[in-house]
Formats: C-alpha cells, sequence, structure tokens
C-alpha cells in the first residue's frame, strides 16, 4: 500500500538500500522485457519483412493511445502498487496466450505480438519510474538515479545474453522466449510485493490514495518548463523510428534465418546495454556533477548527428549498429537518468500526470509522425530516399532537438529555485 508523506524521514542508509532493491526491481523488468524485445522485431521480419514497421509502428501508437483512457481509469480508482501488480499478472497471462497463438497462427499473431511487446515496455516502464520519482527527494535522486539506472542497463545486457544464449545452446526457439519472460514477470510481482510490505514506496509528496491523471494534457501546457521537457523527449521519439528502421533493415539484408536473427538482435541488444552502463557509470555522474542535468540531455541529439553523418556515408550493418547505439544506448543511460532529475522539482502529483501522457501518449503520436515520415520519404515521393539518405531527416530533427534543450536550460535554472507548485 502506498501511503503519502511529506518528510520522507530516511536515513542515508535507508536511502541506499532502497536504491539497491530499486536496482534490482528494474534489473529483472528490463531482463524480462529483453526476452521479448528481440523476439519481436525477428518475428515480423520473418513473417512480414522490414518495411512493415512503420505501420506497425503507427498501428502500435494508435492502439495505446486508445488503451490510455482505459488505463488512466485504473491508476484513478486503486494505488499505483497495484495497478503495477495487476499489469504483472495481465502480462504473465497474455504471453502465455501469444505463445500458443504464435503455434497455430504464426502471422497474425506476431503483428498481435509486436503490439503487445510495445504496450508492455512502455507501461512497466513507466510504473517504474513514477513510483520512484514520488519516492525520492531531489537530493536523494541525484545521488541514486545514476545507480537505479544502471539496474535497467545491467538488465538488458543480461537479457540480451540469455535470449541469445537460449537459442543458441539450448533447444529454445524463438517463441518460447515468451515464457521465460513470463516467468521472470512473476519474480518481478513477488519482489514489489515486498517492496511494498517494506514500506519503500512511501510517497515525499502527494496526497493519500490514487492518483488523478485526468488532467495530464492541462499540467503539460500550464507549464512551459514542462512542455520543453515534452518537446525534448519528443523529438527523440521523431528520430527512433527512423533510426530502427536503417537499423532492422540492414539486419533483414545481413540474417535470412529466424532464430540465428534472434540471437543476432540479441547479442546487439547486450552490447548496446554494455555501451549505457559505462556511460552511466563513467560520464553521467561527472556530466551531472560539473556541467549540469540539461548537459545531459544535449549529449544524444549530437552524438546522433554526427553518426548519421557516418551511416548516411557508409550504410553497412556496423553503421547502422554504431547509429542505434548513439541514439538508444545515450537514451538508455545519461538521457534517462537527466529526464527523471529533470522531473523531481515537478510536485508529484503533476509529474504522474504529466509522465503519463508524454510517455504513453505523446511518445507514440510523434513516433506516428516518425514512422509516417518513412513511408512519405520512402514510398510516397516522386523523388525516394534509400535507407541512408533518410539520415537527413534525423540531422534536422537534432538540430530543432537541440534548440529545445537549450531552451529548457534556461527554464530549468528558474525552476531549481522556485519549485512547481500543485
Amino acid at each position: 500500500m502506498i501511503t503519502a508523506s511529506t518528510h520522507s524521514g530516511k536515513t542515508p542508509a535507508e536511502v541506499r538500500r532502497r536504491a539497491l532493491i530499486l536496482f534490482v526491481n528494474f534489473l529483472l523488468i528490463i531482463l524480462a522485457y529483453y526476452q521479448v524485445k528481440s523476439a519481436s522485431r525477428s518475428l515480423l521480419i520473418e513473417y512480414w519483412g522490414a518495411d512493415s514497421f512503420p505501420y506497425i509502428w503507427i498501428a502500435s501508437a494508435l492502439v495505446l493511445g486508445m488503451f490510455i483512457a482505459f488505463y488512466h481509469k485504473l491508476v484513478e480508482r486503486y494505488t499505483r502498487l497495484r495497478v503495477v501488480l495487476g499489469s504483472c499478472l495481465v502480462f504473465v497471462g497474455l504471453l502465455v496466450v501469444f505463445r500458443v497463438m504464435l503455434k497455430f497462427m504464426s502471422a497474425p499473431a506476431s503483428l498481435g505480438f509486436y503490439i503487445f511487446v510495445d504496450i508492455f515496455s512502455v507501461i512497466l516502464v513507466e510504473q517504474f519510474w513514477s513510483l520512484a520519482n514520488t519516492v525520492h527527494k531531489p537530493e536523494e535522486g541525484r545521488s541514486t538515479y545514476w545507480f537505479v539506472g544502471t539496474g535497467g542497463l545491467v538488465g538488458g545486457v543480461a537479457g540480451g545474453l540469455l535470449a541469445a544464449a537460449l537459442i543458441l545452446y539450448t533447444p529454445t526457439t524463438t517463441a518460447d522466449l515468451l515464457l521465460s519472460c513470463a516467468l521472470l514477470l512473476i519474480v518481478v510481482f513477488g519482489l514489489n510485493v515486498v517492496m511494498g510490505r517494506m514500506g519503500l514506496y512511501e510517497e515525499i509528496k502527494g496526497s493519500d490514495g490514487p492518483v488523478k491523471v485526468g488532467g495530464g494534457w492541462r499540467a503539460l501546457v500550464q507549464s512551459r518548463y514542462l512542455l520543453l521537457i515534452a518537446a525534448g523527449l519528443l523529438c527523440a521519439q521523431i528520430a527512433e523510428p527512423i533510426v530502427e528502421y536503417q537499423f532492422l533493415k540492414t539486419v533483414e539484408a545481413a540474417y535470412r534465418e529466424l532464430d540465428q536473427r534472434t540471437a543476432f538482435i540479441s547479442t546487439f541488444l547486450s552490447v548496446l546495454g554494455l555501451v549505457s552502463i559505462f556511460i552511466n557509470l563513467a560520464l553521467t555522474p561527472v556530466i551531472h556533477r560539473y556541467l549540469g542535468v540539461v548537459a545531459g540531455m544535449m549529449m544524444q541529439p549530437l552524438a546522433l548527428a554526427v553518426c548519421s553523418l557516418g551511416f548516411m556515408s557508409a550504410p553497412t550493418l556496423t553503421m547502422a549498429s554504431i547509429v542505434k547505439i548513439s541514439d538508444r544506448g545515450l537514451s538508455y543511460s545519461i538521457n534517462r537518468a537527466s529526464k527523471e532529475l529533470l522531473y523531481i522539482p515537478v510536485d508529484a502529483v503533476r509529474t504522474y500526470q504529466a509522465k503519463a501522457w508524454i510517455d504513453m501518449l505523446g511518445y507514440r503520436l510523434f513516433k506516428i509522425l516518425g514512422s509516417g515520415l518513412i513511408l512519405v520519404f520512402t514510398q510516397s515521393l516522386p523523388l525516394l530516399l534509400d535507407v541512408a539518405q533518410l539520415a537527413w531527416i534525423t540531422l534536422s530533427v537534432c538540430v530543432a532537438w537541440v534548440a529545445v534543450v537549450a531552451a529548457l536550460a534556461r527554464e530549468y535554472r528558474a525552476v531549481v529555485r522556485v519549485p512547481i507548485p500543485a
């Protein structure tokens, strides 16, 4: 049961213990997700081809847009911890159902499964960070978020390696990875029950009981600061499908067999996680300490722009992988930690409202835009762009992204002096 408190009353030892348990919790969530992340992509390539991804991303965004109203009703009615526990159980059941469907109706099931995985990842990660933001003071977040976030990176490395090892060294097939994900979610469920009973979800701010999220859009438009955070994050969502499309098209050309392709994607995701861990441990604390949180937000668009130029000149699988790492590797590490720190000065209720819209609706709407740009520039215009030339769109987005972060820097300095009230 989540309780509200205006004072955390946590000793340094208690803060460290909470950070360690949250580290493990986030590790297990991402470990579970990485069992099905590579499987969902490989199965869609197998039955529909890489050119289908922009259409599926649009469909996924629309499905999530319809689902968010139902999700809001759940959060309004129940405590966040109960919603997390219920989500875990529902996902376990759906994973078993999809495993059976993939055996008897593989092609249509692969479509539904990809959309399910897309929603699954958004919900569990958004729920985790929303809970974390409400139980930390700003100074606690600055000192522990890099460590807590590293749990997800370790989970990504371990998850990719586990999925690849299961495919390569056991009779496990790509479809069987759904069951390993389900088993891990059962562990996540149990850990969250224990954390709730230990009182680790005691909120710093906010009111007792469930949080009303119906005003999420109003929470954004009433605050220039939150709007700029949203704009920076949504620029990333326009670029992400373009980078992903470039990567998956090169993977499709290099790997024709389902399980080999799944093993490659899983192994690549582990490498991606290792890079993210290095950034999170070696660079993120230093940049946050000496350059500030907003400087951390600036790293991703700058690196992505440089690597996209490289892919235009050498559109190989190696270069596509480097572009992917510059995008997601920084997103999962310094960008993630910086984003969550930007939310801390904002009232907990308003944070939860805004994040629900940004993470679950805004992300998907802007991914529709990115996917639509792929379709327009590769299939609709008289003069079409090839996979490498799509990098021009990424570069344009990065320019706008940098401008938004520069404006956010000014707002952040004002907000940390006068936190946004309820």
